[in-house]
């Protein structure tokens, strides 16, 4: 249904900017778990839906920020096309604007690209009351610093994504996966091995002792690099890279136990985190995206994973109340905190989700 609600939602940060009244933003909480404790009033921004602009041919599409992405998704689908970056959902209803909000992206991200790849503008509401609109519906369309792609990722704390505007692409003509045996050091050396070789290659995954591998493209293709990369084929491949590998619906995922995210340089060798086996774990992202869970000393996983020019986050579970994304260096978060007080001078927004400085 679609409804405008950016009168309302700017009146209400107007009077908490007069009342200096933090705001805890919500669309449809399906991403509630992620970052650090929301404090602050709850303001609802999932009522702010519709999906304003749709240009097929184009390869664009514009939706209000509580536009649920499967609404986006079956509008796309309409005319052969999605959303390249494969966002998760991670709960009922997940939104466009807590989607680009988090940053987050599916498994296709290291071979189509991230989220903010794909942010061609946005329209925003700053902790100013400040309506302000950045980028626009076409590639080249920046000059100076790309502020849409700002947001992405920021959580909230910098500004209410009201508008995000994206390029679409049209959905592959054939898919097939392959799973091959092998452990996880040989798997990794395979996935940067393949990184250099012109395969059709759109999802990685080494978990249980398999390596395996999507390839999307024309079907001579996917058909040809399939042969070049034997292994078996295998069955119900959309539902495993959809709801067990991007929903997290694997047992890897499950238990009440903190779930890390570790992101490494791709050829990183297995690590072995104290109290872990390196073999009890989730590989993507062409090795650089890593998953553990498990009751793990956050200081210490963080020291072994910037020992080998990673980042570790608490992406769910433990405590929240603490460090969940990893420290940033000084020089970083003045930047971090000179970018909160230009948009949010107050400290309204999400304060302290991201880090308590901001």
């Amino acid at each position: 249904m679609d409804q405008d609600q950016t009168q309302h939602l700017q009146e209400h940060v107007r009077a908490a900017a007069a009342a200096a009244t933090p705001l805890s933003l919500r669309g449809a909480g399906s991403k509630a778990f992620l970052g650090r404790a929301a404090t602050g009033e709850p303001l609802d921004i999932g009522g702010h839906q519709g999906i304003v602009n749709y240009q097929p041919k184009e390869l664009v599409v514009t939706a209000r920020a509580g536009t649920s992405l499967d609404a986006i998704d079956a509008a796309l689908a309409e005319h052969g096309q999605g959303l390249p970056f494969e966002p998760p959902r991670l709960g009922p209803g997940a939104t466009l604007g807590g989607t680009i909000a988090c940053g987050l992206s599916g498994p296709a991200r290291p071979y189509a690209g991230a989220a903010r790849d794909f942010v061609l503008g946005t329209r925003v509401l700053t902790g100013r009351a400040e309506l302000m609109r950045f980028g626009g519906e076409v590639m080249k369309n920046v000059a100076g610093y790309d502020i849409s792609r700002l947001m992405t990722g920021a959580m909230g704390t910098l500004g209410i994504l009201l508008e995000v505007s994206l390029k679409v692409l049209p959905r592959p003509a054939a898919e097939q996966t392959q799973a091959l045996d092998m452990k996880q050091a040989q798997a990794i050396a395979v996935m940067n091995a393949w990184a250099g070789r012109p395969l059709p290659v759109t999802a990685t995954c080494w978990v249980d002792g398999r390596l395996l591998v999507r390839l999307s493209g024309a079907e001579s293709s996917v058909a040809q690099a399939a042969s070049q990369i034997g292994g078996e084929t295998l069955p119900d491949a959309v539902e495993f890279w959809r709801d067990q590998i991007r929903e997290h619906g694997h047992a890897l995922f499950a238990g009440d136990a903190p779930l890390w995210r570790l992101s490494v340089p791709p050829a990183t060798p297995p690590q072995t985190l104290p109290g872990l086996s390196p073999e009890a774990t989730l590989v993507e992202w062409g090795g650089a995206q890593r998953w553990v869970h498990a009751h793990l000393d956050p200081s210490k996983v963080r020291d072994t994973i910037s020992r080998v020019g990673g980042h570790a986050t608490l992406f769910r579970g433990g405590i929240r109340t603490g460090a969940v994304f990893h420290p940033l260096p000084p020089a970083l978060m003045r930047i971090h905190r000179s970018l909160k007080r230009a948009f949010d001078p107050q400290g309204l927004l999400n304060p302290g989700r991201l880090y308590p400085e901001l």
